[in-house]
């Protein structure tokens, strides 16, 4: 008996490990595993989605993670379907386009306060219009009239000349019937300013603003809440201070009436102003 159990033990140390057995099942279903995802490389959704619902049944999860499968990665794909929504006609049918384009520049639109106070200003100082002492000009928001420096102030010097008061008269006459904020701007070029009085052009500008602002509200016509003063220097030039000409033409003093109305709307008829650019 004894002889028969040593022969039997001898035959199974001689047979295949069993655990090699394992291992073959083990690649043959690996195998398997790869060879199907091959077959999956033309990828069919419904067909995948069946797989992976029988998938995740299998492994007792509702999700399945795979990666680069079928050329494109997957993410957590649910074990339930997902119905998408119906593409509505306007997704269906091929796209318009619309050139909104204009067949021109669109003109560009001026308020009725700004092209009244205008008109009225024009007609007011007509003659000092064409004498180039001031110019008239104005923009979607407000309408601007510009002194020049030689026709207002003597050079270096902040009080206005006499033969310009009646002129600023008259446009408070103006402003009198129009409602707007009114903004005084002094500007000078880029010389600095030698003077004992002014310690830099920031102040001569600032002093020349307050002449005509003061100008403006004297007689009470135009409220003085309505009125800023403000030096601005030489700032915003008109011209590159290059030549003396331009020097000429950055040194001005502007009254910006903003977002006016008047009263007693009179035909405004055609303006020869400038249009602010």
């Amino acid at each position: 008996m004894e002889l028969v159990q040593k022969k039997n033990r001898k035959r199974l140390q001689n047979q295949t490990p069993g655990w090699i057995v394992t291992f073959a099942d083990l690649a043959t279903l690996l195998l398997t595993f790869f060879i199907l995802l091959l077959s999956f490389a033309e990828m069919d959704v419904e067909k995948y989605r069946a797989m992976a619902n029988s998938m995740a049944v299998a492994f007792g999860s509702s999700n399945v993670l795979a990666e680069d499968i079928g050329g494109s990665p997957l993410t957590m794909i649910e074990s339930d379907t997902v119905s998408l929504p119906e593409p509505t006609e306007s997704q269906t049918r091929e796209p318009e386009f619309i050139d909104e384009r204009a067949e021109g520049a669109a003109p560009t639109q001026i308020p009725g306060g700004v092209i009244d106070l205008a008109s009225r200003m024009i007609r007011e100082l007509e003659s000092e219009v064409a004498s180039e002492a001031l110019s008239v000009n104005y923009d979607q928001n407000q309408v601007v009239i510009r002194f020049s420096e030689e026709a207002t102030f003597r050079s270096g010097d902040a009080a206005i000349k006499p033969e310009m008061i009646p002129i600023i008269e008259r446009v408070v006459n103006v402003l009198s019937a129009c409602t707007g904020d009114v903004l005084v701007s002094g500007y000078t070029d880029d010389r600095p300013i030698s003077s004992d009085r002014y310690r830099s052009n920031w102040d001569l500008s600032a002093a020349r603003a307050v002449s005509v602002v003061h100008e403006l509200v004297m007689n009470r016509q135009v409220p003085a809440e309505r009125v800023v003063a403000a030096g601005r220097a030489e700032t915003n030039p008109l011209a590159p201070n290059d030549t003396p000409e331009n020097r000429a033409l950055n040194r001005r003093v502007e009254i910006a009436i903003r977002n006016p109305e008047c009263s007693d709307e009179v035909p405004t008829g055609d303006l020869p102003v400038e249009i602010m650019p």
